[in-house]
């Protein structure tokens, strides 16, 4: 299973995924979480913090729909086959931890961002929460220097 917000890490995070995939000879389930605006003060988040990229925020099943669509395109691309493509509204780590249990995953692809911020620091990522949480494998990808 792999996580993708549809930021500039999310191909290279779904391409890993693929190639493991079609490695261990297994289907691919593709989740991304998303959020919808609930009004100005998700607005203001959304613009603040650069939307998804850094938290794995998606705001609106539109923007989750098109993260899900590259994702399924990059897997393809990598001879991966896609059991399904999933948007999930809720937290990222909560659903991607969710799905993961529900399909019964033996391994959870996340992506990570590349420096950490005090945000980070204080808050934690995705890939910190899901590390944390799973009951099965995570493997975070870095992005290439």
């Amino acid at each position: 299973m792999v996580a993708t917000d549809g930021s500039d890490l999310a191909g290279p995070t779904v391409a890993r995924a693929a190639r493991l995939a079609v490695r261990e000879d297994a289907d691919l389930v593709i989740v991304c979480a998303y959020a919808e605006p609930s009004g100005r003060t998700d607005e203001r988040t959304a613009a603040t913090l650069g939307g998804g990229s850094r938290y794995a925020r998606v705001f609106g099943r539109d923007a989750a729909d098109v993260a899900l669509a590259a994702g399924e395109a990059v897997a393809r691309e990598e001879g991966a086959t896609v059991a399904a493509a999933l948007a999930v509204d809720g937290d990222p780590a909560t659903a991607v931890l969710r799905v993961a249990a529900e399909r019964e995953a033996r391994l959870i692809v996340v992506g990570a961002p590349p420096e950490r911020s005090m945000a980070d620091l204080l808050a934690g990522t995705v890939a910190t929460e899901v590390s944390r949480r799973a009951t099965c494998d995570v493997l975070v990808v870095r992005p290439s220097a």
